[in-house]
């Protein structure tokens, strides 16, 4: 029987042979090919810098390293991938969770609300939910009202824009980040980046990707073991000026990436034309209702649909098993930070997170992937209302 996952790399020859090509070539780790890399990501976005980096957990950990200071406090929606909140563990800072609004992004109305009652809140990470975009204008009113940093998660929207403004350009946000997983709009087997405006993140993270190490002459800090007493530079000379990670991508996972960037918009488009077809099912056959209407601007990484569960003859349980049972994978993106035991068990609870607790009991995804032909749309959309019988 054919199952049909709820998401799935799509890759082809190019793909093959642009990694096939620098298996052959002198670079395997750090090349040319990472340079390229970050720089069609620089292209595409409009942001003027990005550093491609192992992992979008990897570019949202040198984020939050590089912008928040032991003790401080960091906004995070609710519904998110536990990456978005560890990474401000890792960087020493404290998680405050805010509920998310009726489609599904982190509600900024109510970020306002807890930054003015709470003015130790000094940064944001903002997840752009299913691959929609945060309102932009919102997000500039904030900053300017409380003079906040923040970073824009948008592993998901890769692709997507705000009022003709690319995902990860960074109009408001001090950077962005980006995660080239499988299930991804590009995939580089494992992978992210960060986007951002100002050359001294750039720098930093940079810095912090490599163990804290530079071999640029401009920015070394002891001229005495850099050079030697006639003034020449010591060739094998490097500085470790921080305490970093080793979190380079490889030349080898930055060609595959090169080679899906060329069909990125074609993979978002198929994207869309699948959510269109999804919301024209459900408008005339009920019951499921998707989490926001069709959005033009969306890059649909995810396709998340609600019904309620509490009115059905099944579980929500039951139901994933059936769907299983009939070939089509179904995924819950995601299960609320605030209840994951690890948090539980430092405090946090779902106390004033209503929306992310009804999301939570009616939201799962369904398959979202460019490779899904119109007959597999209508096969598990067949699946959803036999499973609910």
């Amino acid at each position: 029987m054919k199952f049909i996952p709820y998401g799935k790399q799509s890759l082809d020859k190019s793909d093959i042979d642009a990694v096939a090509e620098v298996l052959k070539s002198d670079f395997l780790t750090t090349g040319p090919a990472v340079e390229k890399f970050e720089d069609a990501i620089s292209e595409y976005t409009g942001a003027t810098y990005t550093v491609a980096v192992s992992s979008g957990t990897a570019a949202l950990h040198l984020s939050a390293l590089c912008l928040i200071k032991p003790g401080e406090k960091v906004l995070v929606s609710a519904v998110t991938f536990a990456a978005t909140a560890n990474a401000v563990f890792y960087a020493g800072g404290i998680p405050v969770f805010c509920d998310i609004d009726d489609e599904g992004n982190i509600d900024l109305d109510l970020c306002v609300e807890m930054i003015r009652s709470d003015t130790s809140i000094r940064h944001l990470i903002v997840t752009h939910m299913t691959g929609r975009p945060v309102d932009q204008d919102k997000l500039e009113q904030l900053k300017d009202r409380f003079d906040i940093s923040i970073i824009e998660d948008c592993a998901h929207s890769f692709g997507a824009s705000f009022k003709g403004q690319m995902a990860g350009r960074c109009p408001v946000s001090d950077c962005s980040v980006l995660s080239f997983h499988p299930v991804k709009h590009i995939t580089t087997g494992e992978g992210g980046a960060v986007t951002t405006n100002s050359e001294r993140l750039y720098r930093r993270i940079r810095l912090l990707r490599s163990h804290g190490i530079t071999k640029d002459e401009m920015y070394f800090k002891n001229n005495s073991l850099a050079y030697d007493s006639k003034g020449n530079l010591n060739p094998w000379y490097y500085e470790m000026q921080d305490l970093g990670f080793n979190y380079r991508i490889t030349d080898i996972q930055c060609a595959l990436g090169l080679s899906q960037m060329k069909r990125l918009d074609g993979f978002v488009s198929r994207r869309r034309e699948i959510a269109k077809m999804y919301e024209d099912i459900f408008s005339q056959r009920g019951i499921f209702t998707p989490l926001y209407n069709f959005d033009k601007n969306s890059s649909y990484h995810l396709y998340v649909v609600q019904v309620p569960f509490d009115n059905l003859p099944v579980t929500k349980a039951e139901f994933f098993n059936e769907m299983r049972d009939c070939g089509v994978g179904l995924q819950l993106h995601y299960i609320p930070v605030p209840m994951l035991p690890y948090y539980a068990d430092k405090g946090y609870n779902m106390r004033n997170l209503h929306e992310a607790e009804l999301y939570y009991a009616r939201s799962f995804s369904i398959p979202m992937y460019p490779a899904m032909e119109d007959k597999d749309v209508r096969f598990v959309a067949d699946c959803l209302y036999k499973s609910i019988k």
